[in-house]
This record gives C-alpha cells, structure tokens and sequence, in this order.
C-alpha cells in the first residue's frame, strides 16, 4: 500500500497499535485506522499483541512457519482489500466477488486471496522479477475449485 511504502518496520506496527487504541476508545480514526481496525477486529487471535507496544515491537516470527507473524498476516489483508477496492490487478475485484460466493465469508475470500498473492510475491522475489499478476489470478481462481471443508 503506498501509504507504507516509506515506513519502518516499527512504525508499521505502531499504526496497528494507534489503530486498534483509537478504535477500543471509541475516538475518531482516519480512513485508514478504520480499515486498519477492522483486519485487527476480525483477528482476536492478536488482539493482546496490538495491545502491547513492548511485545508488538519485539515481536520476531521463526522463519520457520512455525508461529505466523500476524503483522504479515494482517497486511496482507489490507493489501488484498486495498486491490479489490481499485480492482487492481484488473479482474481481482470480480474474482473476489466469487470466492465471497463460493465460501459464503468475506474472510475466507479474503484469505483465498492473500495464500495466492503470499506466493506470487514469493515467486518474485526468488525470481528477482516483478510480482506476475496473470500467475496470482491463476492461483487465486484456482481456489474456485478447490474443496469448500
């Protein structure tokens, strides 16, 4: 999202914290606090590391997979509800639509979304290439076929 693109890791995860603070005492958030507190709200699961600066700001995923850095995880989100909102690239809009269908959960759309967007950026940077946006659609259509579980 070009509103992070200048930021450090720390002030990333100080606009999480400022977001879900406001947003617990009920006090004016800016459009993106309001999209910011919304990916928190759906996550209780973090609830308790956006609500501790010290631990927010230490906190180091293993690499390993093993434990999910939920800041990685919630900014993914944004970034997929960031380009369904300018349908960019062209068509993820649609397929969003879909996938909401399909699973009858924004959420899970959402997730959908972001396991295909996850890899094409992997992809990339392996590839030392810009993210392929025709191989990200591809993944993410392919989830329309996948088993509903």
């Amino acid at each position: 999202m070009p509103a992070f693109d200048s930021h450090s890791r720390d002030e990333l995860r100080r606009s999480y914290l400022e977001a879900w603070r406001k947003h617990l005492a009920r006090t004016p958030l800016t459009p993106l606090e309001a999209m910011i507190s919304d990916v928190v709200g759906v996550h209780p699961e973090y609830h308790a590391i956006v609500a501790d600066a010290e631990a927010a700001l230490a906190f180091e995923s293993s690499g390993t997979g093993e434990v999910e850095n939920p800041f990685l995880h919630m900014g993914l989100h944004l970034a997929v509800r960031d380009q369904v909102s300018i349908d960019r690239p062209p068509g993820v809009r649609e397929l969003h639509r879909l996938l909401q269908a399909r699973y009858g959960d924004l959420h899970r759309a959402e997730h959908a979304l972001m396991e295909a967007l996850g890899e094409t950026l992997w992809q990339a940077q392996r590839a030392g290439q810009p993210p392929d946006e025709s191989y990200y659609l591809a993944l993410a259509r392919g989830h329309l076929g996948a088993d509903k579980r």
